[in-house]
C-alpha cells in the first residue's frame, strides 16, 4: 500500500477500499503518512466526497487509532453534546453544569477553535489556572465528584484525529462533511457516553451553509452514532446571526457565567434550555427542570465545582484586551442584518483564533455586541467593540466587518427567525 494511490483514487472520485482507509488512517498516526500527503488527501475528499460505506470504516479506522473510554462504573447515565461550530458558541459552557445539575453525568471532550469558529477550551483556558489536559483517571475523578468534566481528548483517544484535526484548520479541509462526521463521531464513540446530542449550525457562520448540508451531516452522523450503540439526535440550529453578544474567549467566558446566574442573552438561554432537554432525555431522565436548575443556582454551583476541579479560580478576573475600538451606527433604523461569519472572521484576526495549529490565542481578543437583529439603534451609537492586545490588527478585522450589517428605517419590519429549524433522531 502506498499514499500516492490512495490520493490517486480519491482524487479520481474513486471509492476507497477497507483496506486503503485502515492503512491511510494507520500510516498517518505513524507519521508514515506525511502532512502534505494527507492534507492532498483531505483536500481530494472535500471535494469529491465519501458514501455511507467509506465514512463507516474512516470513523472506525480512526477509533481503532486508539483506545477506548467506559463510564460504566459511574453511578449517573452519561449524556454529551457537540456542536459543529458557530460564532459566539458558548453553549457548552454553561450547559454541561447544566445537565450534571439535573442528573446527568456529561463527560464533554472538546476541542480548540477551527478557522472563524471560537474552540470551547480556548475559551476556558482564559480562565486562570484551569487545565485542559486531564489524564483518563482526573477525568474520571472530576465527572464523579462534580457530575460534568470539560476537557481535551487524550493523547490515547482517536490520535488519528487530533493530527487531523490540527491539519484541516490550517488547509482548507474544515468543511468536507465526511471528515467533519468522522471527527466528530471517532471521539464521541470512542468516549463511550451513553447517549449524545448534536448541535449542527447552518447558515453564514456555520461549516454548512445551506439546510440541505447541514441535514446530511446530521443524518451521517445519527447514523454513525446509532450503529455504534450510542443514542443519537441532532438538532439543526440557524447560525446566521453570532449567538449572544460575545465572540472570543474571556468575553464568552463571562457571558457564560451571566446565563448560569440566571441572566445572559436570550438566545443563548434558550438553546441551552432546549439543548439540556433532548441531553436527559436520551439519558432516560424525564422529570428534571433545566430552566428552575438555571433559576435557583444548582447549575452555577456544579459549574463552579467544576472548574476549580480542573484547577481554575471560578472567582478570578477574566482576562481583558489592552485595546478598544468602537464600531458606531452610521445611521438610525433598525438593524435588520448581523452577518455571523463576518463577526467570526473579525474575531479570528482580532487574535481570537488561530492561523496555524500552533499558533497561541488571546484570552482577551474578539468582538463585543450592542445589537442584534430587531434592535433599533440610532446614529452614532456603538454596535460593536473590537478588544485585541495587538492594535495593528484594527484594520483588518474592520476590513472583514465591512458589508456585514444592514440598518433599515425606522418602523421596517422585522421578522426574527427560530433558532432551531429541525431535529433528526
Amino acid at each position: 500500500m502506498d499514499v500516492i494511490s490512495v490520493i490517486r483514487t480519491k482524487r479520481d472520485r474513486g471509492e476507497l477500499s477497507p483496506e486503503q482507509i485502515d492503512w491511510v488512517i494507520d500510516a498517518y498516526t505513524r507519521g508514515v503518512v506525511a502532512d502534505e500527503q494527507m492534507s492532498a488527501l483531505a483536500m481530494a475528499i472535500l471535494l469529491n466526497g465519501m458514501n455511507r460505506t467509506e465514512i463507516a470504516r474512516w470513523t472506525a479506522a480512526m477509533i481503532a487509532s486508539g483506545e477506548r473510554m467506559n463510564f460504566d462504573a459511574l453511578s449517573r447515565p452519561t449524556a454529551d453534546k457537540h456542536s459543529t461550530g458557530g460564532v459566539g458558541d458558548k453553549i457548552t459552557l454553561p450547559l454541561a453544569p447544566l445537565v450534571a445539575a439535573c442528573g446527568a453525568a456529561v463527560p464533554q471532550l472538546s476541542g480548540r477553535g477551527l478557522g472563524h469558529t471560537g474552540g470551547t477550551l480556548d475559551k476556558l483556558e482564559s480562565i486562570p489556572g484551569w487545565r485542559a489536559l486531564l489524564s483518563n483517571e482526573e477525568m474520571m475523578h472530576v465527572l464523579d465528584t462534580t457530575g460534568a468534566v470539560i476537557c481535551a481528548a487524550g493523547d490515547g483517544l482517536a490520535p488519528a484525529d487530533k493530527k487531523l484535526y490540527a491539519l484541516r484548520d490550517v488547509t482548507g479541509t474544515v468543511e468536507a462533511i465526511p471528515l467533519i462526521a468522522s471527527s466528530i463521531m471517532s471521539k464521541k464513540i470512542a468516549e463511550g457516553t451513553g447517549s449524545l446530542v448534536l448541535d449542527v449550525k447552518v447558515g453564514t457562520g456555520a461549516f454548512m451553509k445551506n439546510l440541505a448540508d447541514a441535514q446530511e451531516l446530521a443524518h451521517t452522523m445519527v447514523g454513525l452514532g446509532t450503529d455504534s450503540g450510542v443514542k443519537t439526535v441532532a438538532l439543526i440550529t440557524d447560525m446566521s446571526t453570532p449567538l449572544g453578544l460575545t465572540a472570543g474567549n474571556a468575553l464568552e467566558v463571562r457571558e457564560s457565567v451571566e446565563v448560569l446566574a440566571g441572566g445572559g442573552p436570550s438566545d443563548v438561554v434558550e438553546l441551552t434550555i432546549a439543548l439540556a432537554k433532548e441531553m436527559l432525555d436520551a439519558a432516560g431522565i424525564k422529570d428534571a427542570d433545566p430552566a428552575k436548575a438555571l433559576a435557583d443556582g444548582s447549575a452555577m454551583d456544579h459549574w463552579r465545582r467544576m472548574i476549580a476541579a480542573q484547577g481554575g479560580d471560578p472567582d478570578a478576573t477574566l482576562p481583558v484586551a489592552r485595546e478598544q475600538h468602537v464600531v458606531i451606527a452610521p445611521e438610525s433604523g433598525v438593524l435588520t442584518r448581523l452577518d455571523a461569519y463576518g463577526v467570526g472572521v473579525a474575531a479570528w484576526r482580532l487574535g481570537a483564533g488561530r492561523a496555524r495549529k500552533e499558533d497561541p490565542v488571546q484570552a482577551g481578543a474578539g468582538v463585543e455586541l450592542h445589537a442584534k437583529p430587531g434592535d433599533m439603534v440610532t446614529a452614532g451609537q456603538p454596535l460593536m467593540t473590537l478588544h485585541t492586545d495587538t492594535p495593528e490588527r484594527f484594520d483588518y478585522a474592520l476590513a472583514s466587518l465591512a458589508g456585514t450589517y444592514d440598518i433599515a428605517t425606522a418602523g421596517t419590519a422585522f421578522s426574527a427567525t427560530s433558532i432551531i429549524l429541525d431535529r433528526i433522531a
